[in-house]
């Protein structure tokens, strides 16, 4: 019982890490509350309707939404910023409703300036929202000029709520949500490692169920490592440095990758592993697990860690060579123990060392990006959504004149914000799914619900509530609850029909194919310059950095020494950051998925891991190991290239900034745009790897062993991120899915 109590436990850490899903849906929904029962207070002494108090919740809720600044006082004061677009939306959309061409125009060139005014990053996505939605909910809920001071009241009263709750009453301490970012990330660590428990436990030929739970539980992992680093980003200057928290958190999910590879390929060995060595592996990944347990106190987890680490020893230290798949399973629990006291180290000591403000970077001049055509990248975009709407608009009202508003709020949300066609086609088939299946289920709330106002009101909330929990997991499902909000939303107010509903659902796929349309065909899309020419800076910075550092090992002496070519690629790095900068997405809550934050991660991986093997190779030299870590390199560093290949073919110029490339449904490759050649191959090292180390793992002094031992672990982690990245973008195989070779 015990047991199963600390499971349920962890996995409820893991489920909604930083508990992010419930801060935002709890605290927009009772900034809702709040600011529909302080309008329901002004409503009973003034007489007015309920839209009134119905638009005070809608303010507060985007107000919620669209604020995402990192520091408190910042967030506070663009919330009240927001005040001033909302009332002059609200002035212009209400005055303007008996005119109905107008009126439309004005929508179309709001939505495009919403997107145009992105340029100035968070603020300026929050004050372009707070001009969008007020304008829209003026036109759909038909505001007279006699309620415009009320609805201007009901603006105040929306924001206000948010600017209480929000920047004071429940105010976000970014430290307290790292805090707990890290616990759910330790979370995820032990998901992956009692999945890969319960694979040994089956032993030879594991289950399809069992590798698909290590699958998804590795996903889940990637996901809250990307939390964790964003989250980090948000502390902001005046807050406790990080330490090397980001790259400690980078090697301990590579370091759990590592363990569920190695131990799907030693099941697939043939003949299978005896029963005593899976009997010591899975020791110690059950001491892995007891030390990533949520409820584990922490002055435990060393104990455990170190429990772990001996119960594979006498494996490890085989220099025999007997099982070299076993050895590697116990290698990689060996490392995934080292990683996480390391990461726990790591924490300590960002907790107790203050450290200096990071020097200011003058090489950004915050402008926008642009591209060789002159047009800056939310100019790009604002066209784009100028197309799409106006499409939209067109398309609406042929089919309801009185409903076009769907159309054109579909194609705003379905095209906003992406890059690729995928993207965009990903993200209208989600809302479109998403809409019929709220159709059905609005439908049935409102025929129980009836006439009991108090009933509706509260089933509102609780839709509101389930749709923001669960906009970071799937636009369908977001889509589905808001559908559902609506159909409450139209018996409110008197408007409720099975014909209005479902004239929303042609709406939201007119919409929905207008924004595809105009995101397939609208302004191609090029390679930025600036950000390429530091991307291959970069590259070959770590390519020079690579080859002197296996030179060095395998005895020959390269021209300039692997720690300063280390230092060059420093150099190129911090160029790329300067240049990742400006291109960073400015939509909220989009974690780093971007195809640029996501390349900067992974080559400071790389030049994390470059400068600790160019380390190792000053003291370790093997002319010997030139047959197996020759090969290994070289496709490592092939991988590099090759990533750098895909990242360049598939930079978006004029999309959304911070989208990954676009990748061919018909190809499953990124397109290539600067050059005729194809990009080059990028395949795991995996297998040369493991050669590498098999020769490393037989030297027979203890010393030199270790040392050989850390530049592969080395190798294999740059390769393991960049393959990562490239698995991500559709340019490479997962190594996890491929088949093990043929021991030789």
């Amino acid at each position: 019982m015990r047991e199963f109590r600390t499971e349920v436990r962890t996995t409820l850490t893991g489920v909604d890490p930083g508990l992010g899903r419930l801060r935002l849906a709890a605290t927009a929904t009772a900034a809702m509350v709040l600011a529909a029962l302080v309008m329901a207070a002004v409503r009973a002494l003034t007489g007015q309707p309920v839209t009134v108090l119905l638009f005070a919740a809608v303010v507060a809720m985007i107000a919620n939404l669209s604020v995402n600044e990192p520091e408190l006082p910042a967030r506070r004061l663009t919330t009240a910023l927001m005040l001033l677009p909302a009332a002059a939306a609200i002035t212009a959309g209400t005055l303007l409703a008996p005119m109905r061409v107008l009126a439309d125009i004005v929508f179309v060139l709001v939505m495009a300036g919403a997107v145009w005014v992105r340029r100035f990053g968070p603020r300026g996505f929050a004050l372009g929202m707070a001009a969008f939605m007020p304008y829209f909910f003026t036109q759909f809920l038909q505001a007279k000029a006699a309620e415009l001071p009320w609805l201007l009241l009901a603006a105040v009263v929306g924001i206000g709520s948010t600017l209480l709750l929000r920047g004071w009453l429940l105010a976000e301490k970014p430290e307290r949500v790292l805090e707990r970012l890290v616990r759910a990330f330790r979370a995820r660590v032990h998901a992956v490692v009692e999945a890969v428990g319960d694979v040994l436990a089956e032993g030879r030929g594991p289950s399809e169920s069992a590798l698909a739970a290590v699958r998804r539980a590795r996903v889940r992992l990637n996901d809250t490592a990307l939390q964790v680093v964003d989250q980090l980003e948000h502390l902001g200057r005046d807050s406790p440095s990080p330490g090397d928290l980001p790259l400690r958190v980078v090697d301990t999910e590579l370091a759990t990758e590592r363990l569920a590879i190695a131990t799907r390929r030693l099941l697939q060995e043939d003949p299978p592993p005896d029963r005593l060595v899976l009997r010591t592996l899975t020791a110690g990944v059950r001491g892995l697990s007891r030390a990533t347990a949520t409820p584990t106190p922490a002055d435990r987890v060393p104990a455990l860690l170190d429990g772990a680490r001996r119960s594979v020893d006498n494996l490890a230290a085989d220099t025999g060579g007997a099982s070299e798949r076993a050895q590697r399973v116990a290698f990689a629990i060996t490392r995934l123990a080292e990683a996480l006291g390391r990461a726990r180290d790591s924490r300590e000591a960002a907790d107790a060392q203050p450290t200096d403000d990071p020097p200011a970077d003058d090489t950004d001049d915050g402008k926008d990006d642009t591209d060789d055509g002159g047009l800056e990248l939310t100019t790009r975009q604002a066209v784009q959504v100028l197309v799409a709407t106006s499409l939209a608009l067109v398309g609406g009202e042929l089919i309801s004149p009185s409903r076009w508003y769907w159309a054109v709020i579909a194609a705003f949300i379905v095209f906003a914000g992406t890059a690729s066609r995928g993207d965009v086609l990903n993200r209208g088939a989600q809302r479109v799914v998403g809409t019929v299946g709220g159709v059905v289920a609005g439908m049935g709330l409102a025929a129980l619900v009836g006439d009991q106002r108090p009933v509706a009101i509260v089933l509102l909330f609780a839709c509101v509530f389930l749709a923001l929990y669960l906009v970071r997991i799937s636009q369908a499902l977001m889509a589905f609850w808001i559908t559902t909000v609506l159909a409450l939303l139209y018996g409110l107010i008197g408007q409720f029909s099975a014909g209005t509903l479902l004239v929303r659902v042609e709406e939201t796929v007119v919409g929905a194919a207008m924004g595809m349309l105009a995101g397939y065909l609208v302004l191609p899309k090029r390679t930025r310059d600036a950000f390429g020419e530091a991307l291959d800076a970069a590259v070959d910075a770590s390519d020079a950095a690579l080859a002197a550092a296996v030179d060095r090992l395998t005895g020959h002496e390269p021209s300039t020494t692997p720690v300063e070519l280390a230092r060059d690629l420093d150099e190129s790095l911090a160029t790329l950051r300067a240049r990742v900068k400006p291109l960073g997405n400015p939509l909220p809550r989009r974690r780093g998925r971007s195809s640029y934050e996501r390349a900067l991660r992974v080559l400071t991986a790389v030049d994390h891991y470059a400068r600790d093997l160019a380390r190792t190779s000053d003291c370790v030299v093997d002319p010997d190991w030139e047959p197996t870590l020759r090969p290994a390199a070289d496709r490592v560093r092939a991988n590099l290239d090759g990533l750098r290949d895909h990242l360049l073919a598939g930079i978006p110029h004029g999309g959304a900034a911070g989208a990954p490339p676009a990748v061919s449904s018909e190809t499953g490759s990124i397109p290539r745009v600067d050059t005729v050649e194809p990009p080059a191959e990028i395949a795991s090292a995996e297998d040369l790897v493991d050669a590498a180390e098999a020769h490393a793992a037989r030297c027979p002094d203890h010393r030199r062993r270790t040392d050989l031992l850390a530049a592969v672990r080395y190798l294999r982690r740059i390769d393991q991120a960049v393959v990562g990245l490239a698995v991500d973008l559709g340019a490479a195989a997962d190594p996890a899915e491929l088949p093990a070779p043929t021991p030789h």
